[in-house]
Parts: C-alpha cells; sequence; structure tokens
C-alpha cells in the first residue's frame, strides 16, 4: 500500500505515530476516535513484530504439538495419535496466521480507522517534528500538533562471544519463519522464548537441548519453571540448567555448529537460537534531537508520557518503554495513552489517579503472561517473593490441581500446581500462578480477581462450574478459609 495520496513532502496531523505494529494500531485507533488526525510510520511490516515473528507464528505453530500432546493425555484418544505432526501442514498452518508475510491486509486496517499510513525509516527531528525516509530515498517532513507516539518494539540481543557471527545463530525470527526442522536445535536462553521454542522444536521433530544459567522461567514462581522443566525433559529436551555457553564455532557455513560451555564440555548441533534478551528499537528513531540518549529504554509516566521532554507530546508505548514485553500489555497502555492524548487535545482534565481511565496502573500491578509450554504457566500480578519485597504482609496459598474433578476429566492422571498470593492486611489476592495444560484459559478470571481487588469473602461467591479445570478457584479459597481459620484461632 502506497503513502496517502498526493502526499506533499511536509504534512500536519493531530498524531504521528512511529511503528504500526499491534501497538502503534491501537494508539492510533483511540486517537481516531477522539476526532484526531493521524499518521502512522512504519520501517519494515505493517503489523510489526507480534504478527510476523513473535506472537502469532509462534502460537499458530504450538498449537499443533499441544494438541496432540493433550490427545495423548486422555485414554481412547491416546490410542487414535499414532504418528508424527503433519510438518508441512503446521508450517502452512503457520503461514496462514501470517499472511504469508504479505502485511497488505494490515496496511488496510490503518488505513479503515481513518489513519495515513507512511512507509520508511522515521525519526524525530526535534519537539514534535518526525522525518520519514523512504527505502528510495524520498523524506517526508511530519509535524505533530499534539503528539508523537513511539512504537517500535524490540528486537533480540546476542550475547558478545567468541564465534558467535560465524556460527549465524537463530533468534525468535528464524525460530518462527523457518520451514525446515534441523535435526539438532541447541536453545540458549531459559526464559519465555526459550522455552516456548524448545516446546516446538521438540514436537516437531527436532532433538533440542536447552541451555540455561540459572532457571527456567525466572520472573515466575520457581515452581513455574520447575514443572516446564520437567515437562520438557519428559517430552525429550535434554534440559541443562547453570550452564553458560562461552564460545561457538561454525567453519564450514553450511555445516554443524559446535558450542562450548564454561566446563569445558562440547555440544554440537544442526542450529542453535538465543533467546537472551531484548534490547528496544530506538537507536535510530532521533531521540538525541529531543535530548534522550539512542537505544535508551524511555522512562514513562502513568499516561505514557515520556520523562525528560519538554511538553506534554512524546509517548512511549509497548517495549520501548520495559515496563512489560508483551503484546497485550502494551496495546492496553496504547488504549490508555490514546484516550489520554484525546484528553489532552480537548483540554479537558485527565483521569490519571490508580486505577484511573487515563493511568496503566495495571503495569504495575495485574501484569498477565502465560507460556505455551506442555505444561501451560500462566501467571498475573506479584510473585510471594516480589510482594514481600515490595513491603506487603503475604501468605502464598499452594495446591495441586488433582484437587479439582474436573482437570482429572479434562485430562487423565492431570498434573499442575496453582498458588494464590494473598495480602493478610486487606483479604485480597496480589497474585496468582496457574501451571498444568490448559491454563491459559484460567488466567483472564485471575487477572479480573487481582485488578478489580476483588475480597476474598466476595470472591468465594464467584461459583465455579462443575465439572471444570477452573474448580480449582474452589479448592484454593477454602484453603485460603482454612489458613484463615487457623491463623485466627491459633490452631
Amino acid at each position: 500500500m502506497s503513502e496517502p495520496h498526493g502526499t506533499q513532502e511536509s504534512a500536519t496531523y493531530d498524531v504521528v505515530v512511529l511503528g504500526a505494529g499491534p501497538v502503534g494500531q491501537n494508539v492510533a485507533d483511540r486517537a481516531r476516535a477522539a476526532g484526531l488526525s493521524v499518521a502512522v510510520v512504519e520501517r519494515e511490516l505493517v503489523g510489526g513484530e507480534c504478527s510476523y515473528w513473535a506472537c502469532i507464528p509462534s502460537k499458530a505453530l504450538l498449537r499443533p504439538v499441544i494438541a496432540v500432546a493433550d490427545a495423548r493425555r486422555v485414554d481412547g484418544a491416546r490410542q487414535a495419535v499414532t504418528g508424527r505432526l503433519d510438518t508441512d501442514g503446521v508450517f502452512a498452518r503457520r503461514n496462514r496466521y501470517v499472511a504469508d508475510w504479505d502485511d497488505s491486509g494490515q496496511a488496510r486496517r490503518v488505513k479503515s480507522i481513518g489513519a495515513d499510513l507512511y512507509r520508511g525509516q522515521g525519526r524525530l527531528d526535534g519537539p514534535r517534528r518526525v522525518t520519514v525516509t523512504r527505502d528510495d530515498g524520498v523524506r517526508r517532513h511530519l509535524t505533530a500538533r499534539h503528539a508523537v507516539a513511539v512504537a517500535t518494539g524490540s528486537r533480540p540481543v546476542l550475547p558478545d562471544i567468541p564465534g558467535i557471527a560465524e556460527a549465524r545463530p537463530w533468534t525468535n525470527r528464524h525460530g518462527t519463519d523457518s520451514g525446515t526442522v534441523p535435526a539438532r536445535l541447541a536453545i540458549v536462553g531459559g526464559g519465555g522464548v526459550g522455552v516456548e521454542m524448545a516446546t516446538l522444536w521438540q514436537g516437531l521433530g527436532s532433538q533440542v537441548t536447552l541451555l540455561v544459567r540459572r532457571r527456567l522461567l525466572p520472573r515466575m514462581e520457581a515452581f513455574a519453571g520447575e514443572l516446564v522443566a520437567h515437562g520438557l525433559a519428559e517430552a525429550g529436551v535434554d534440559v541443562r540448567i547453570g550452564v553458560r555457553v562461552t564460545a561457538l564455532r561454525r567453519p564450514d557455513p553450511a555445516g554443524p555448529v559446535t558450542l562450548t560451555v564454561d566446563d569445558g564440555s562440547e555440544l554440537e548441533a544442526d542450529e542453535v537460537l538465543f533467546a537472551t534478551g531484548r534490547t528496544p528499537g530506538t537507536d535510530d528513531i532521533g531521540l538525541d534531537t529531543v535530548g534522550l540518549t539512542p537505544g535508551s529504554w524511555l522512562d514513562v509516566d502513568t499516561t505514557c508520557l515520556v520523562r525528560g521532554v519538554n511538553g506534554d507530546w512524546l509517548y512511549a508505548l509497548g517495549d520501548v518503554n520495559h515496563r512489560a514485553l508483551l503484546t497485550h500489555q502494551g496495546k492496553y497502555q496504547a488504549r490508555t495513552a490514546g484516550d489520554a492524548i484525546g484528553a489532552r487535545a480537548a483540554g479537558l482534565p485527565l483521569d490519571d489517579g490508580p486505577w484511573g481511565d487515563h493511568a496503566t496502573t495495571a503495569d504495575q500491578h495485574a501484569v498477565p503472561q502465560v507460556f505455551f509450554t506442555d505444561p501451560e504457566a500462566g501467571a498475573v500480578g506479584l510473585t510471594a517473593g516480589q510482594a514481600e519485597r515490595a513491603g506487603y504482609r503475604v501468605r502464598a496459598v499452594d495446591l495441586d490441581f488433582d484437587a479439582a474433578q474436573g482437570a482429572n476429566l479434562y485430562a487423565d492422571g492431570y498434573q499442575g500446581h496453582a498458588r494464590l498470593v494473598v495480602d493478610l492486611d486487606r483479604e485480597i489476592l496480589l497474585g496468582v500462578t496457574f501451571v498444568g495444560p490448559g491454563v491459559s484459559e484460567l488466567l483472564h478470571s485471575a487477572t479480573v480477581a487481582v485488578a478489580g481487588e476483588v475480597p476474598l469473602k466476595r470472591l468465594r461467591h464467584a461459583v465455579a462450574c462443575f465439572p471444570t479445570v477452573s474448580e480449582i478457584w474452589l479448592f484454593l479459597l477454602a484453603a485460603c478459609r482454612r489458613e484463615h481459620e487457623q491463623t485466627r484461632t491459633g490452631s
């Protein structure tokens, strides 16, 4: 899709958005709903990392793997699963969901909300000004009356270790757009990308070795990483915890790669994937022209205004503000900031107090995250350790899922674990973690409970349907009540 018909060398809009991924599209949509004119600038594919190399393709690829694993847990169904996954069919499914990396449909969506799309590298050029440089060198100069919103995302970080350039490692992009299955795949990193890629490629037929320095899923409760590690090992992944890669060798570009780890041993693989962190996509967007450091994470207030910039005009949304590198959380920020931009433009008062219409309060208190491993791991809010470090008096209430009959009907011999983090002073939930097959569908109920600060006394009246996996709520809340009574009576 080309630029707006008749575009001149310069144009003025109420709002200019850098980045046309889900976050940029959401802030553009909310600004348009407020009656503001909007320009959206994108240097790659409209739809961003999430649509083509992250959330969408990874989940499209993972679903067949998990579906087969689920079937094998149900007697009568497992006997019907007699072969391996059809990798061509799995890759074709992924290709459909990413529209074969054709962004024309998403470009039409940008147009449908009434925004103008500019393709090229967008850079700030002083306050409220953006220069867009197309691939052919043509430049367009845009001025924003009210706001510039930075939604340029993040990209993977590769560690500085000997031989990494020679090894030509995969990142999340190669991990989700590859159309071939490596016989042996080494994955470095135990965060969300690492464990999902291990689940995916082992399921597709690779022999996967997962190399982790500390523990899996370090931002979640420790038991989440332990159960996911156990599930990966049962699936055939060689999980090695407490190791560090010190060097790589790949003398033949078409040959295998050799990894050296810190105990001096070596591992040979056909490909190596690094999932070792992200860096903000802010190195080439002109931050220096407004007094900020290129390549830095952008510090923002509750409305996502960037601190350290004069005037209420520069916003940073999604990965670039480093609050939560999750698409759904970035979209939440974008909706909130878009409403704040509209209110400021209209001269209306801001509702930016805790849980207000123009405040991203959930960024601090109720961020949900889920990893589509086998078993799945989902959490919202604070872990018990995080809550204690924040000064709360808390109690962790733990329960295995085998207490719920619905879980055992979902999967024979269902294995999973749940934890509630209870604020003892207010008798509300500060955090919830679930690990087990299908628990991603339980996470929103937990998010409502945490974000809504629903008192436990009231939450007990939310009746779970029988027989469903969500019955675990009944048993968790009963355990909370028993522990509360024991504490009260001193028994």
